[in-house]
């Protein structure tokens, strides 16, 4: 069992810390020598998931653009090294590209140095293999190996600085070309105007590397320089302020379409013509629709926060099924997996907050091949006269939506949040107007009739920390306080668990 020494290192599927010194109350913990000792855990998982023996071995490394990063991928390539593995040296790198380098390389496993969108003090190590990123349950034995000291037998591997990322642009470039099939088909996305908004991450790339060799104009562009510090606004679809800039950009350039990345560009989103995001329920929508396409009657599979409206649209508009499953997107992913094990057709799992796997692409979370997928959707309705607002415009959208998150008090968090779920199950069976959800899969979800809030509400507990994050949607101006008014007679009550200080100040 992992000590909490290095349970703290264990996110989700991911190992995360601080790395640089600057933030008050943070102290860094992924010190070089716990990397190194993650790196070579990673080694023996790795060599035993592989069959092989450590010394035979090759493993990727890219980092994202973070302060730390040069830092870390000296402990990574020398601890990889030590062992005698081969080393393909990939440098700044997209983490989607550092899965896809495994299909296209002899290359047993990867390792990508980031902290996606958190702040630029944080950094973080994501594996993969041929078969995906690895789940929680591979990241604690990872773990295990570290706080074992167990380490591989010594020897003297290579280093082999490799560009994949350049093989990664033309493949995407290619994707283009093929599926709009233009004219002139070498530059499909002449006469296109498109934004890109790299928010100082990875993502510069696709504006330089694969929208302007096929044609499109991309002045207006911006934050396209890797630094990892972020001057400008936290790389993040789903962060307000990120947002409003790429938004204003759009509107700015007078373009036709706006793209912006997270960090290390496994996530995406996209703004319209008018300025107005293509994000959460509307990205979820349009990467549906074109989902499904090759894949009439097929499943979607989301995350629990999707709207109503929503499901209406996947199921009514597109003829498709709707799973709203669990947050997180390892979550979503591992279920369209399952369900197609089992012979669902489900071509998409796809999060509101931008991680978007298709089906047809090794069902990856791939920031870039989303948008790239929409802007090749633009360009097809573009040449029947429509656009992309044409193809949402069925999509109905809630009136009020709001998000509050209560801190948790109690030291065992997770007991204390499945506490107040399950009391709050027999409450809502009593109350008149309140009806839950029967295909909910983490925490509850209650509709309301239109006397009562005309609208819906979820609260569960977050994938990580010890928070209640609960979303409310209405169809009627007010609603969303009818219903969080409604909800406080019990809230009210859990105060020793909650802080509720986001309810009072909401209402």
């Amino acid at each position: 069992m992992l000590t909490k020494e290095w349970q703290q290192y264990k996110s989700g599927t991911d190992i995360r810390g601080v790395a640089c010194e600057g933030v008050p109350g943070e102290t860094v913990n992924l010190t070089d020598e716990a990397v190194t000792k993650m790196t070579k855990g990673f080694a023996l998982w790795l060599a035993d998931h592989e069959k092989k023996d450590v010394c035979n071995l090759t493993v990727a490394v890219g980092h994202d653009p973070r302060l730390s990063a040069e830092r870390l991928r000296a402990d990574v390539v020398n601890a990889l090294t030590s062992c005698g593995v081969h080393v393909l040296d990939c440098g700044l790198s997209s983490t989607p590209a550092m899965f896809m380098i495994t299909q296209d390389m002899e290359c047993d496993g990867t390792v990508q140095l980031t902290a996606s969108h958190h702040p630029w003090n944080r950094n973080g190590l994501k594996f993969f293999t041929r078969e995906g990123g690895l789940d929680g349950k591979d990241i604690e034995a990872i773990l295990l190996h570290a706080q074992n000291g167990d380490e591989p037998p010594a020897g003297k591997g290579t280093v082999e600085p490799v560009n994949y990322m350049k093989q990664y642009c033309a493949r995407l470039r290619d994707l283009i070309r093929k599926s709009v099939n233009a004219e002139d088909y070498d530059h499909p996305l002449k006469g296109f105007h498109i934004v890109v908004d790299a928010g100082n991450g990875a993502g510069g790339f696709y504006a330089n590397d694969v929208l302007a060799p096929l044609g499109a104009d991309i002045s207006g562009s911006q934050f396209l320089e890797p630094d990892g510090r972020f001057p400008n606004h936290i790389p993040n679809p789903e962060n307000e302020t990120a947002m409003k800039s790429v938004c204003e950009a759009v509107v700015k350039a007078k373009a036709d379409l706006g793209v912006i990345f997270d960090t290390d560009v496994d996530r995406g989103g996209a703004v319209d013509t008018k300025g107005e995001e293509i994000n959460r329920n509307r990205l979820v929508a349009i990467a549906s629709a074109i989902a499904l396409e090759n894949c009439p009657g097929g499943t979607i599979v989301t995350d629990s926060i999707t709207s109503s409206g929503l499901k209406e649209y996947i199921e009514k508009t597109l003829g498709g099924k709707h799973h709203r499953f669990k947050r997180g997107y390892r979550n979503v992913i591992n279920e369209a997996l399952r369900l197609n094990a089992e012979g669902v057709e489900c071509p998409l799992a796809i999060e509101t907050s931008g991680h978007a796997a298709m089906r047809e692409n090794y069902f990856l979370d791939d920031g870039a091949y989303l948008v790239t997928k929409i802007i090749i959707k633009a360009a097809q309705l573009r040449a029947q006269g429509k656009t992309l607002e044409d193809l949402l415009a069925p999509l109905r959208e809630p009136v009020e939506a709001i998000e509050l998150r209560f801190p948790i008090k109690k030291e065992d968090f997770r007991a204390a949040g499945e506490a107040v779920i399950s009391e709050l199950t027999k409450y809502a069976a009593a109350q008149d107007g309140w009806t839950i959800a029967p295909d909910n899969y983490e925490g509850i979800r209650v509709s309301f009739d239109k006397a009562h809030g005309d609208g819906w509400f979820l609260l569960r507990l977050s994938v990580h920390d010890p928070i209640m994050p609960l979303n409310v949607e209405s169809d009627t101006v007010g609603g969303v306080k009818t219903i969080l008014k409604e909800l406080s007679g019990f809230l009210n009550g859990c105060s020793d668990s909650l802080d509720l200080a986001p309810l009072e100040k909401a209402l």
